[in-house]
């Protein structure tokens, strides 16, 4: 761990908005978007954590997301940016966006999210780096919002209409829509030679075996049990 990363490994909000240069007028907000239930619930002072401002940052960040998708891909039908939009605003994406920021740190968690490493946590981070964008609107505008975010999505424009149409992809936006979790491989065997081997590959969904496929690589055979689980969910 850098020097950097262990002074921030406990970070006050407004150490967060001077490093982000976010500029709150309303400090509230602000650690308000940082409070989860937990603490809000140990604290039985009138803190009020971050729901309502994760619900008003999903709207929001929708809005940024599907703009954006329309704007770069102009010959696409409306089906595929619908899936564009899906895919970015997962809920694995945003906390990827909160760990380029080290939201992590400025988090106020109860003790036993604390201690359970709630700050770390994708269903945490997310839901944070939602309810941070519903606080910068509510503070300033929709035009900080979208500037705010844009530089976190632009770096997929190369790569998202390959991932969109990736049957990996595609289970795992279907499952979370269902709210079954994400998939998991298992390499169940493998046969041939080593310069000639086939792996065999079950995907498994909320702990059912729902795909199975083979393919000359661990990859290969994902993508096929992948496309198998699809068929039958």
């Amino acid at each position: 761990m850098t020097n950097n990363a262990q002074k921030r490994e406990v970070e006050s909000a407004a150490s967060l908005n001077d490093r982000l240069g976010l500029s709150f007028s309303n400090f509230s907000l602000l650690t308000r978007a940082l409070t989860h239930r937990s603490y809000a619930n140990e604290h039985q002072d009138g803190t009020m954590d971050n729901e309502r401002l994760e619900y008003l940052g999903d709207a929001v960040l929708d809005f940024i997301v599907a703009e954006w998708a329309y704007r770069h891909f102009p010959e696409l039908p409306e089906g595929d940016l619908t899936k564009i939009r899906a895919h970015l605003v997962q809920n694995d994406h945003l906390a990827s966006f909160a760990r380029q920021i080290n939201l992590g740190a400025a988090l106020r968690l109860g003790r036993g999210e604390k201690t359970t490493g709630g700050n770390h946590r994708d269903s945490v981070l997310g839901s944070t780096f939602e309810a941070l964008l519903g606080a910068i609107y509510l503070d300033s505008n929709f035009e900080k919002v979208k500037n705010f975010v844009l530089p976190f999505v632009h770096p997929s424009l190369d790569t998202i209409l390959e991932e969109i149409n990736d049957p990996k992809s595609q289970l795992q936006e279907q499952t979370q829509a269902m709210k079954l979790g994400a998939p998991v491989y298992r390499v169940v065997g493998t046969n041939g030679p080593d310069h000639a081997r086939t792996y065999d590959v079950e995907a498994e969904i909320a702990g059912q075996v729902k795909g199975r496929g083979t393919g000359s690589s661990k990859a290969n055979a994902e993508r096929e049990a992948a496309r198998d689980a699809l068929k039958k969910i």
